[in-house]
Protein backbone atom coordinates (compact mmCIF):
# COMPACT_ATOMS: atom_id res chain seq x y z
CA UNK A 1 0.00 0.00 0.00
CA UNK A 2 1.31 3.30 -1.09
CA UNK A 3 1.28 6.28 2.36
CA UNK A 4 1.48 9.85 1.53
CA UNK A 5 2.06 11.99 4.70
CA UNK A 6 -0.02 15.33 3.67
CA UNK A 7 -2.12 17.86 6.22
CA UNK A 8 -2.01 20.90 3.62
CA UNK A 9 -5.53 19.95 2.65
CA UNK A 10 -7.00 20.15 6.18
CA UNK A 11 -8.84 23.10 7.84
CA UNK A 12 -9.11 23.64 11.09
CA UNK A 13 -12.34 22.30 11.21
CA UNK A 14 -14.67 22.33 14.68
CA UNK A 15 -14.99 20.00 17.75
CA UNK A 16 -18.33 18.94 17.35
CA UNK A 17 -20.17 17.10 17.16
CA UNK A 18 -17.93 13.63 17.25
CA UNK A 19 -17.28 11.72 14.26
CA UNK A 20 -17.27 12.34 10.77
CA UNK A 21 -20.16 14.61 9.37
CA UNK A 22 -20.21 15.75 5.46
CA UNK A 23 -21.83 19.15 4.98
CA UNK A 24 -21.64 18.94 1.10
CA UNK A 25 -18.78 20.82 1.30
CA UNK A 26 -16.60 18.66 3.05
CA UNK A 27 -16.22 16.69 5.89
CA UNK A 28 -15.66 17.61 9.64
CA UNK A 29 -13.54 14.83 11.72
CA UNK A 30 -13.44 14.93 15.48
CA UNK A 31 -11.79 12.50 18.07
CA UNK A 32 -11.64 12.28 21.63
CA UNK A 33 -8.85 11.50 23.71
CA UNK A 34 -7.83 12.85 27.01
CA UNK A 35 -4.14 11.02 26.58
CA UNK A 36 -3.03 11.39 22.82
CA UNK A 37 0.01 13.28 21.87
CA UNK A 38 -0.99 13.29 18.53
CA UNK A 39 -3.40 12.32 15.89
CA UNK A 40 -3.69 11.50 12.25
CA UNK A 41 -6.67 11.02 10.00
CA UNK A 42 -5.75 8.12 7.52
CA UNK A 43 -7.86 8.25 4.32
CA UNK A 44 -8.21 5.58 1.91
CA UNK A 45 -8.34 5.96 -2.20
CA UNK A 46 -8.10 2.24 -2.38
CA UNK A 47 -5.34 0.98 -1.87
CA UNK A 48 -3.53 4.56 -1.31
CA UNK A 49 -3.29 6.10 2.46
CA UNK A 50 -2.82 9.51 2.81
CA UNK A 51 -1.79 10.36 6.47
CA UNK A 52 -3.03 13.76 7.65
CA UNK A 53 -1.87 15.48 10.90
CA UNK A 54 -4.53 16.66 13.16
CA UNK A 55 -3.47 19.88 14.40
CA UNK A 56 -6.23 21.33 16.30
CA UNK A 57 -7.29 20.17 19.92
CA UNK A 58 -10.01 21.96 21.75
CA UNK A 59 -11.35 20.20 25.28
CA UNK A 60 -9.11 17.12 24.17
CA UNK A 61 -11.31 16.38 21.07
CA UNK A 62 -8.64 16.65 17.94
CA UNK A 63 -10.53 17.42 14.78
CA UNK A 64 -9.82 18.79 11.29
CA UNK A 65 -12.01 19.57 8.26
CA UNK A 66 -10.86 17.60 5.04
CA UNK A 67 -12.16 19.81 2.04
CA UNK A 68 -13.58 17.95 -0.70
CA UNK A 69 -14.58 14.72 1.26
CA UNK A 70 -17.63 13.40 0.76
CA UNK A 71 -19.69 10.26 1.49
CA UNK A 72 -18.35 6.53 0.83
CA UNK A 73 -14.66 7.74 2.26
CA UNK A 74 -12.98 5.09 3.95
CA UNK A 75 -10.97 6.62 7.41
CA UNK A 76 -9.34 5.27 10.30
CA UNK A 77 -6.95 7.22 13.07
CA UNK A 78 -3.50 6.30 14.02
CA UNK A 79 -2.58 7.10 17.64
CA UNK A 80 0.32 8.71 19.44
CA UNK A 81 0.82 8.35 23.69
CA UNK A 82 2.91 8.53 26.63
CA UNK A 83 5.23 5.28 25.98
CA UNK A 84 6.32 3.08 28.13
CA UNK A 85 9.78 4.00 29.80
CA UNK A 86 10.96 0.39 28.35
CA UNK A 87 9.12 0.21 25.09
CA UNK A 88 10.40 0.07 21.66
CA UNK A 89 9.48 2.93 20.16
CA UNK A 90 5.66 2.49 19.35
CA UNK A 91 4.28 3.20 22.70
CA UNK A 92 1.96 1.34 24.55
CA UNK A 93 2.81 2.35 28.36
CA UNK A 94 0.20 -0.82 29.62
CA UNK A 95 1.76 -0.06 33.54
CA UNK A 96 0.21 3.51 33.69
CA UNK A 97 -3.24 2.41 32.03
CA UNK A 98 -1.87 3.28 28.33
CA UNK A 99 -2.15 1.29 25.12
CA UNK A 100 -1.14 3.61 22.39
CA UNK A 101 0.06 2.12 19.03
CA UNK A 102 1.34 4.32 16.39
CA UNK A 103 1.06 1.11 14.11
CA UNK A 104 -2.57 0.73 14.44
CA UNK A 105 -5.44 1.76 12.57
CA UNK A 106 -8.26 2.55 14.98
CA UNK A 107 -12.10 2.53 14.22
CA UNK A 108 -13.95 6.04 14.76
CA UNK A 109 -16.17 5.31 17.79
CA UNK A 110 -18.53 7.63 16.16
CA UNK A 111 -18.13 5.68 12.90
CA UNK A 112 -21.64 5.26 10.81
CA UNK A 113 -20.51 2.28 9.17
CA UNK A 114 -17.31 0.29 9.19
CA UNK A 115 -16.18 -1.62 6.18
CA UNK A 116 -13.57 -3.96 5.99
CA UNK A 117 -12.53 -7.65 7.34
CA UNK A 118 -11.55 -7.98 10.92
CA UNK A 119 -7.34 -8.48 10.99
CA UNK A 120 -5.21 -8.97 13.84
CA UNK A 121 -2.05 -7.51 11.78
CA UNK A 122 -1.49 -3.98 12.81
CA UNK A 123 0.07 -3.52 9.75
CA UNK A 124 -2.29 -4.31 7.30
CA UNK A 125 -4.25 -1.06 6.15
CA UNK A 126 -5.36 -2.40 3.16
CA UNK A 127 -7.89 -5.39 5.02
CA UNK A 128 -8.28 -4.18 8.35
CA UNK A 129 -11.77 -2.40 9.61
CA UNK A 130 -12.24 1.27 8.74
CA UNK A 131 -14.75 3.79 9.14
CA UNK A 132 -17.20 5.20 6.54
CA UNK A 133 -18.25 8.49 6.21
CA UNK A 134 -22.30 8.52 5.42
CA UNK A 135 -24.84 10.55 3.81
CA UNK A 136 -27.58 10.52 6.63
CA UNK A 137 -30.41 11.76 4.32
CA UNK A 138 -33.17 9.40 3.61
CA UNK A 139 -36.98 9.41 2.80
CA UNK A 140 -38.59 8.56 5.41
CA UNK A 141 -42.07 10.00 3.97
CA UNK A 142 -43.91 11.09 7.07
CA UNK A 143 -42.78 7.98 9.13
CA UNK A 144 -44.40 7.84 12.73
CA UNK A 145 -43.70 5.61 14.93
CA UNK A 146 -47.01 3.18 16.10
CA UNK A 147 -46.62 4.59 19.62
CA UNK A 148 -48.95 1.71 21.21
CA UNK A 149 -49.63 1.82 24.56
CA UNK A 150 -48.08 -0.24 27.03
CA UNK A 151 -51.04 -1.83 28.00
CA UNK A 152 -52.01 -3.30 24.52
CA UNK A 153 -48.28 -3.99 23.39
CA UNK A 154 -47.07 -7.33 22.52
CA UNK A 155 -43.53 -7.75 21.64
CA UNK A 156 -41.78 -10.36 19.65
CA UNK A 157 -37.90 -10.80 20.43
CA UNK A 158 -36.23 -11.65 17.08
CA UNK A 159 -32.64 -12.49 15.42
CA UNK A 160 -32.36 -10.53 12.51
CA UNK A 161 -30.93 -13.07 10.89
CA UNK A 162 -32.40 -16.26 12.46
CA UNK A 163 -35.84 -14.89 11.93
CA UNK A 164 -35.98 -15.13 8.43
CA UNK A 165 -33.55 -17.54 7.25
CA UNK A 166 -35.16 -20.39 6.67
CA UNK A 167 -38.66 -18.81 5.80
CA UNK A 168 -40.07 -20.11 2.86
CA UNK A 169 -42.16 -16.88 2.39
CA UNK A 170 -39.38 -14.73 2.14
CA UNK A 171 -37.17 -13.99 -0.91
CA UNK A 172 -34.18 -16.64 -0.86
CA UNK A 173 -32.30 -13.10 -1.66
CA UNK A 174 -33.68 -11.64 1.15
CA UNK A 175 -33.42 -14.59 4.20
CA UNK A 176 -31.37 -13.38 7.24
CA UNK A 177 -31.77 -9.47 6.40
CA UNK A 178 -32.99 -6.33 7.20
CA UNK A 179 -34.89 -6.36 3.96
CA UNK A 180 -36.26 -9.88 4.88
CA UNK A 181 -38.03 -8.67 8.23
CA UNK A 182 -39.91 -6.47 6.58
CA UNK A 183 -41.32 -8.41 3.66
CA UNK A 184 -44.74 -9.07 3.35
CA UNK A 185 -44.82 -12.50 4.72
CA UNK A 186 -42.97 -11.39 7.94
CA UNK A 187 -45.61 -8.73 8.25
CA UNK A 188 -47.97 -10.79 7.89
CA UNK A 189 -47.07 -13.61 9.91
CA UNK A 190 -46.57 -10.80 13.01
CA UNK A 191 -50.11 -9.76 12.25
CA UNK A 192 -51.33 -13.13 12.93
CA UNK A 193 -49.57 -13.52 16.26
CA UNK A 194 -51.17 -10.05 16.68
CA UNK A 195 -47.42 -8.77 17.50
CA UNK A 196 -46.96 -5.11 17.96
CA UNK A 197 -43.61 -4.95 18.04
CA UNK A 198 -40.29 -6.34 17.19
CA UNK A 199 -37.42 -6.27 20.34
CA UNK A 200 -34.28 -7.25 17.68
CA UNK A 201 -31.27 -8.43 19.47
CA UNK A 202 -27.64 -6.62 18.71
CA UNK A 203 -28.02 -5.20 15.51
CA UNK A 204 -24.59 -2.63 16.41
CA UNK A 205 -21.47 -3.60 14.41
CA UNK A 206 -19.98 -7.07 16.11
CA UNK A 207 -16.68 -9.26 16.11
CA UNK A 208 -16.69 -13.14 16.60
CA UNK A 209 -14.40 -13.69 19.45
CA UNK A 210 -10.93 -14.95 18.81
CA UNK A 211 -12.34 -18.01 20.99
CA UNK A 212 -14.92 -19.05 18.60
CA UNK A 213 -12.85 -18.08 15.67
CA UNK A 214 -10.12 -20.77 16.51
CA UNK A 215 -12.82 -23.32 16.99
CA UNK A 216 -14.61 -22.78 13.37
CA UNK A 217 -17.41 -20.88 15.46
CA UNK A 218 -18.78 -17.72 15.09
CA UNK A 219 -20.78 -15.22 17.44
CA UNK A 220 -24.49 -15.72 16.73
CA UNK A 221 -26.06 -13.37 19.00
CA UNK A 222 -23.99 -10.08 18.21
CA UNK A 223 -23.30 -9.09 22.35
CA UNK A 224 -19.96 -8.24 21.02
CA UNK A 225 -20.35 -4.50 20.10
CA UNK A 226 -17.25 -2.75 18.30
CA UNK A 227 -19.21 0.25 16.69
CA UNK A 228 -22.06 1.43 18.79
CA UNK A 229 -23.34 3.58 15.99
CA UNK A 230 -22.94 1.15 13.13
CA UNK A 231 -25.21 -1.22 12.12
CA UNK A 232 -24.30 -4.90 11.59
CA UNK A 233 -23.46 -5.49 7.80
CA UNK A 234 -23.85 -9.04 7.75
CA UNK A 235 -27.73 -8.77 8.36
CA UNK A 236 -27.59 -6.57 4.77
CA UNK A 237 -29.04 -7.80 1.54
CA UNK A 238 -27.15 -4.90 -0.05
CA UNK A 239 -30.14 -4.80 -3.34
CA UNK A 240 -29.44 -2.53 -6.04
CA UNK A 241 -26.95 -1.49 -4.03
CA UNK A 242 -28.29 -0.06 -1.37
CA UNK A 243 -26.55 1.19 1.99
CA UNK A 244 -26.57 -1.17 5.26
CA UNK A 245 -27.85 2.23 6.42
CA UNK A 246 -30.71 2.65 3.93
CA UNK A 247 -31.91 -0.90 4.27
CA UNK A 248 -31.94 -0.33 8.03
CA UNK A 249 -34.15 2.76 7.81
CA UNK A 250 -36.20 1.43 5.18
CA UNK A 251 -36.58 -1.55 7.30
CA UNK A 252 -37.97 0.48 9.93
CA UNK A 253 -40.03 2.41 7.84
CA UNK A 254 -41.97 -0.44 6.60
CA UNK A 255 -42.55 -2.39 9.98
CA UNK A 256 -44.04 1.25 11.43
CA UNK A 257 -46.16 1.41 8.07
CA UNK A 258 -47.28 -2.02 8.99
CA UNK A 259 -48.40 -0.63 12.25
CA UNK A 260 -45.19 -2.51 14.10
CA UNK A 261 -42.97 -0.73 16.67
CA UNK A 262 -38.77 -1.63 16.65
CA UNK A 263 -37.32 -1.93 19.86
CA UNK A 264 -33.45 -2.19 20.19
CA UNK A 265 -31.52 -4.40 21.98
CA UNK A 266 -28.27 -2.40 23.30
CA UNK A 267 -24.98 -3.67 24.84
CA UNK A 268 -22.44 -0.57 26.21
CA UNK A 269 -21.16 -2.44 28.86
CA UNK A 270 -17.98 -3.91 27.15
CA UNK A 271 -16.62 -4.06 23.95
CA UNK A 272 -14.93 -6.57 21.60
CA UNK A 273 -11.73 -5.44 22.34
CA UNK A 274 -11.82 -7.47 25.04
CA UNK A 275 -9.13 -8.48 27.77
CA UNK A 276 -5.47 -7.40 27.60
CA UNK A 277 -4.78 -10.14 25.23
CA UNK A 278 -7.60 -8.94 23.23
CA UNK A 279 -7.29 -6.79 19.78
CA UNK A 280 -6.88 -2.85 19.53
CA UNK A 281 -9.26 -1.53 17.27
CA UNK A 282 -10.73 2.07 18.32
CA UNK A 283 -11.55 2.54 22.02
CA UNK A 284 -8.23 0.71 23.35
CA UNK A 285 -5.91 2.36 21.26
CA UNK A 286 -7.65 5.75 21.14
CA UNK A 287 -7.44 5.98 25.21
CA UNK A 288 -7.75 3.46 27.29
CA UNK A 289 -7.43 4.91 30.49
CA UNK A 290 -10.86 7.13 29.36
CA UNK A 291 -12.70 4.46 27.70
CA UNK A 292 -12.47 1.63 30.02
CA UNK A 293 -12.45 0.63 33.72
CA UNK A 294 -9.06 -0.57 35.03
CA UNK A 295 -8.04 -2.06 38.52
CA UNK A 296 -5.79 0.46 40.79
CA UNK A 297 -2.49 -0.56 41.10
CA UNK A 298 -2.62 -3.22 37.90
CA UNK A 299 -3.48 -0.67 34.79
CA UNK A 300 -1.94 -3.38 32.55
CA UNK A 301 -5.28 -5.25 33.04
CA UNK A 302 -9.04 -4.45 33.10
CA UNK A 303 -12.08 -4.81 35.32
CA UNK A 304 -13.90 -7.52 34.24
CA UNK A 305 -17.48 -7.22 35.71
CA UNK A 306 -19.18 -8.26 32.55
CA UNK A 307 -17.37 -11.64 32.08
CA UNK A 308 -16.65 -10.45 29.15
CA UNK A 309 -13.24 -9.26 29.59
CA UNK A 310 -13.67 -5.59 29.73
CA UNK A 311 -15.99 -3.23 31.00
CA UNK A 312 -17.17 0.36 29.70
CA UNK A 313 -15.61 3.18 32.12
CA UNK A 314 -19.35 4.99 32.27
CA UNK A 315 -18.04 6.96 35.49
CA UNK A 316 -16.15 8.89 32.67
CA UNK A 317 -17.78 12.12 30.92
CA UNK A 318 -17.16 11.80 27.55
CA UNK A 319 -17.64 8.43 27.25
CA UNK A 320 -20.88 8.78 29.06
CA UNK A 321 -21.55 11.10 26.20
CA UNK A 322 -20.91 8.33 23.76
CA UNK A 323 -23.60 5.91 24.91
CA UNK A 324 -26.42 8.66 25.04
CA UNK A 325 -25.10 10.22 21.48
CA UNK A 326 -25.89 6.34 20.71
CA UNK A 327 -29.40 6.06 22.25
CA UNK A 328 -30.30 9.66 20.58
CA UNK A 329 -29.09 8.10 17.21
CA UNK A 330 -30.86 5.02 17.28
CA UNK A 331 -34.16 6.74 18.44
CA UNK A 332 -33.70 10.17 16.10
CA UNK A 333 -31.86 9.29 12.91
CA UNK A 334 -32.90 5.48 12.62
CA UNK A 335 -36.32 6.08 14.21
CA UNK A 336 -35.64 3.04 16.25
CA UNK A 337 -36.75 2.65 20.12
CA UNK A 338 -35.02 1.89 23.48
CA UNK A 339 -36.10 -0.13 26.23
CA UNK A 340 -34.01 1.82 28.40
CA UNK A 341 -31.90 2.47 29.99
CA UNK A 342 -28.51 0.66 31.32
CA UNK A 343 -27.52 1.05 35.18
CA UNK A 344 -23.75 1.42 35.83
CA UNK A 345 -22.16 -0.62 38.62
CA UNK A 346 -22.33 1.08 41.89
CA UNK A 347 -18.92 1.89 42.55
CA UNK A 348 -19.05 4.11 38.66
CA UNK A 349 -22.53 5.45 40.04
CA UNK A 350 -20.60 7.17 43.21
CA UNK A 351 -18.19 8.64 41.17
CA UNK A 352 -20.21 10.33 38.96
CA UNK A 353 -21.73 13.61 40.48
CA UNK A 354 -25.36 14.46 41.25
CA UNK A 355 -25.41 16.52 38.33
CA UNK A 356 -23.53 14.67 35.84
CA UNK A 357 -26.47 11.43 37.11
CA UNK A 358 -29.48 14.48 36.34
CA UNK A 359 -28.26 15.39 32.95
CA UNK A 360 -27.91 11.82 32.07
CA UNK A 361 -31.49 10.84 33.17
CA UNK A 362 -32.69 14.24 31.58
CA UNK A 363 -31.03 12.97 28.02
CA UNK A 364 -32.48 9.42 28.44
CA UNK A 365 -35.52 10.76 29.40
CA UNK A 366 -34.90 12.78 25.59
CA UNK A 367 -34.40 9.69 24.14
CA UNK A 368 -37.93 7.99 25.00
CA UNK A 369 -40.16 8.71 28.10
CA UNK A 370 -42.49 5.82 27.22
CA UNK A 371 -42.36 2.77 29.62
CA UNK A 372 -41.57 -0.44 27.98
CA UNK A 373 -41.75 -2.34 31.47
CA UNK A 374 -38.72 -3.38 33.42
CA UNK A 375 -35.64 -6.07 32.30
CA UNK A 376 -33.02 -6.97 34.49
CA UNK A 377 -30.43 -7.78 32.69
CA UNK A 378 -27.18 -10.94 33.61
CA UNK A 379 -25.30 -9.59 36.98
CA UNK A 380 -22.65 -11.33 37.17
CA UNK A 381 -20.80 -11.72 40.86
CA UNK A 382 -23.32 -8.64 41.54
CA UNK A 383 -21.32 -6.08 40.16
CA UNK A 384 -22.82 -4.88 37.14
CA UNK A 385 -26.04 -4.50 36.81
CA UNK A 386 -28.02 -3.95 33.69
CA UNK A 387 -31.85 -2.96 33.84
CA UNK A 388 -34.01 -1.79 31.23
CA UNK A 389 -36.89 0.22 32.84
CA UNK A 390 -38.53 3.32 32.77
CA UNK A 391 -37.57 6.47 31.93
CA UNK A 392 -39.27 9.95 32.72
Amino acid sequence: MDTVTDDSALEAGRPWPLGAHWDGRGVNFALFSAHAEAVELCVFDGLRMRNLLLRECTDEVWHGYLVGAAPGLHYAYRVQGPAHRHGHGHGHGHGHGHRFDSRQLLIDPYAREIVGRFSRQPDDPAHGLKACVVDEEFDWGGDQAPAIPLADSVLYEAHVKGMTRQHPGVPEVLRGTYAGLAAPAMIEHFHRLGVTALSLLPVHHFLDEQRLISEGRVNYWGYNSIGFFAPEPRYAARIGGQSVIAEFKTMVRSLHAAGLEVILDVVFNHTAESDEKGPTLSFRGIDNLSYYRLPAGHLAHYENFTGCGNTVNLAHPRVLQLVMDALRYWVGVMHGRLPLRSRCDADARQRVSRRDQAGSRAAAGQVDRRTLGHRTGWVPSGAFSARLERVE
